[in-house]
C-alpha cells in the first residue's frame, strides 16, 4: 500500500511534515517529488488539493481519494478523474470551529454596522446615528440570520448563532433537526428563508444546482438593507448582481471570502467598493495538526470496509 499526497497548496510540504511525524508507520509519497521510480499500481490513497488534472487517473489501484480541504470541486472538477472512486472531504473540528467563528464574527459585525463605522473613520467622520435614532438599535434577538446549507459547518454556524440569540432559520435538501433552529427545505422554504432574512449566510456546496445562486432573483426576495456573507464558494455569486444590489440599497452590505478568481485580480471592483469587505479565502482552514489525524481514520476505515464521515453523495455533489 502506498498513500500518496497530491498537493498544489503552499501548505503540502507542511502536511507531509506533520503526516510523517504523526503517522510514521504509513506508506507516505509526495507529489511530484518521490514520483520517480513510483510503481503506479502500487498507490492505494490519494491525498488531494488541487491535483493536476489526469493526475489521479494515473493510479489504477487507488481505492480512495481524500480531500484535504471541506469541499471537493477541486478534485471532481478534473475531466478525467475516475467517477467511481469515493471522496472523503475535510471533516475536522479546526476547520469546523474556524468556520464557526468567522460566521459569528461577521454576523455581529454585520449587525453592529462596523463596516460602516470604519469606512467613517477613514474620512473623519463622527456619526453615531448610523445605526439609528438613539435607543431604536435593535438587538441580535430581533435580527434574522439565514444560512443555506446546513452540512456540518452550516449547522455548527446556525448552533453558535441560535445559542447567542440571533432568531436562525437554515435551508437545506432535506429538513434538519437543530435545536433553537427552524429547518426549511424545497423551493417555498427557500423563499421563506430569504423573507426573514437580514442577514444571510451561504454555506452551500458548488454544485450546478447551486452555481450562480447568489443572483438579483434571490437579492430581491431578501428585506431591503439585508446582508450577504458569502463563505461558501466564488461561483455561487454572480458578481455584477451583488454590486447592482448594493448600489441600489437592496443590499447594505457583504462580506466575501470566497471568489471566482483566487488571487483576486488587483483591479476588481470589490476591492474598493465601501459595502464590501473582502477576506483571502481564510473564514476556515484545516488545521493539519487536527486534520492529521482525520486523514488516517478516513484510510483505516475504508481498509475496514467502512464508509468514514464526509464520504460525497456523488448524485448530490457534496
Amino acid at each position: 500500500m502506498t498513500v500518496l499526497l497530491i498537493s498544489r497548496s503552499d501548505s503540502a510540504a507542511t502536511w507531509a511534515a506533520e503526516l510523517r511525524r504523526q503517522a510514521p508507520d504509513m506508506p507516505l509519497k509526495v507529489w511530484p517529488d518521490d514520483i520517480d521510480g513510483l510503481d503506479p499500481a502500487s498507490v492505494t490513497y490519494v491525498i488531494a488539493a488541487k491535483p493536476p488534472p489526469g493526475e489521479i487517473a494515473r493510479y489504477p489501484n487507488v481505492k480512495a481519494v481524500l480531500s484535504l480541504w471541506a469541499g471537493v470541486d477541486h478534485i471532481t472538477a478534473d475531466p478525467d478523474f475516475p467517477a467511481h472512486l469515493p471522496i472523503a472531504r475535510m471533516v475536522e473540528s479546526g476547520l469546523t470551529n474556524g468556520m464557526r467563528e468567522f460566521v459569528m464574527a461577521q454576523a455581529l459585525a454585520a449587525h453592529l454596522k462596523l463596516p460602516d463605522y470604519l469606512n467613517q473613520q477613514r474620512q473623519q467622520l463622527w456619526r453615531p446615528e448610523i445605526r439609528g435614532p438613539h435607543g431604536t438599535e435593535p438587538l441580535v434577538e430581533e435580527v434574522t440570520v439565514g444560512i443555506l446549507g446546513l452540512g456540518v459547518m452550516g449547522e455548527a454556524c446556525a448552533r453558535a448563532l441560535a445559542d447567542f440569540g440571533f432568531p436562525v432559520v437554515g435551508w437545506a435538501r432535506s429538513p434538519k433537526d437543530i435545536p433553537g433552529v427552524e429547518s426549511l427545505c424545497g423551493d417555498d422554504g427557500l423563499e421563506t428563508l430569504l423573507s426573514r432574512s437580514r442577514i444571510l449566510v451561504n454555506l452551500l456546496p458548488r454544485t450546478d444546482a447551486t452555481e450562480d445562486i447568489l443572483n438579483a432573483d434571490l437579492f430581491a426576495k431578501l428585506p431591503e438593507g439585508a446582508y450577504l456573507i458569502n463563505v461558501g464558494r466564488g461561483e455561487h455569486l454572480v458578481e455584477a448582481d451583488l454590486l447592482q444590489a448594493l448600489d441600489s440599497g437592496q443590499l447594505a452590505g457583504a462580506t466575501l471570502d470566497v471568489f471566482r478568481e483566487e488571487p483576486l485580480p488587483g483591479k476588481h471592483p470589490f476591492w474598493t467598493h465601501p459595502a464590501i469587505t473582502v477576506t483571502p479565502h481564510i473564514a476556515s482552514i484545516t488545521r493539519v495538526r487536527t486534520g492529521v489525524g482525520r486523514l488516517r481514520a478516513a484510510i483505516e476505515s475504508f481498509e475496514r470496509g467502512e464508509t468514514p464521515e464526509g464520504v460525497v453523495d456523488p448524485k448530490a455533489g457534496y
